[in-house]
This record gives structure tokens, sequence and C-alpha cells, in this order.
């Protein structure tokens, strides 16, 4: 049997945010203080391509700072990309503590379809 999910994503799992940078090529670096442009976001960084200043998530809360200008400082599609990546790494690593084997596949508009087979099918 299939399911379909839905998923709003709250970025709070540390080992998650490390999977996705190394899926994406992206610098990782420890939680800590952060310059945005008129203020400063405590929390862990993620540094996203042609992104001026870095998204900084707090991971007690799931919220996210950064300042792109309305894209003139960073494409917004630099952070749906990670967002994505972090949801199919969260999903892998907690399928994955119950036993339960992973699989994903790249569709062609982009999406990434995740299965998870549980006990004899998935």
């Amino acid at each position: 049997m299939s399911h379909v999910v839905e998923i709003q994503t709250e970025v709070r799992d540390a080992l998650a945010v490390r999977a996705a940078c190394n899926r994406l090529s992206l610098n990782s670096r420890a939680p800590g203080e952060f310059p945005l442009y008129r203020h400063t976001a405590s929390g862990q960084p993620v540094f996203l391509r042609g992104w001026r200043y870095p998204v900084v998530f707090d991971l007690a809360t799931g919220k996210s700072s950064y300042d792109n200008f309305e894209g003139h400082w960073g494409d917004p599609k630099r952070l749906d990309e990670f967002m994505q990546a972090y949801a199919v790494e969260k999903a892998k690593i907690e399928a994955r503590k119950q036993g339960y084997s992973v699989s994903e596949q790249l569709l062609t508009d982009g999406s990434i379809k995740v299965t998870v087979q549980v006990g004899g099918a998935a």
C-alpha cells in the first residue's frame, strides 16, 4: 500500500542539517552567532551558494533567520533546495532509526520520491 505525505519542514536536527549540507556540497560550521544585514542571529548556519549572508536555524524552535533582500542577495530557490534536502535526509534518518530500509528517486519535476520499506513490502 502506498501513501503520499505532505510535510511542513522545521529545521531542528543538526545531523540532518550536516547531511543536507553534504548532499548539496555546502559548507557546514558549528552553531554560533552570525551577522545578517541589520542584526545578528544565533543558531546553526547554512551557507547557501550565491547568498551574501547565511541562513541561521534555531534548532530549538525550528525557525530560521536570513536576509536575502527579496532575492537580490540570494536566490530563494537555493533555500528551497536546502529545505528539500533537509526533509529527505531527516526522513531517511528517522526511518533507519526504526530499522526500515530507504530508497529515493529524483523525479523529472525536481521532487524526490522517498520510499520506506516496512517489513516485506515498500
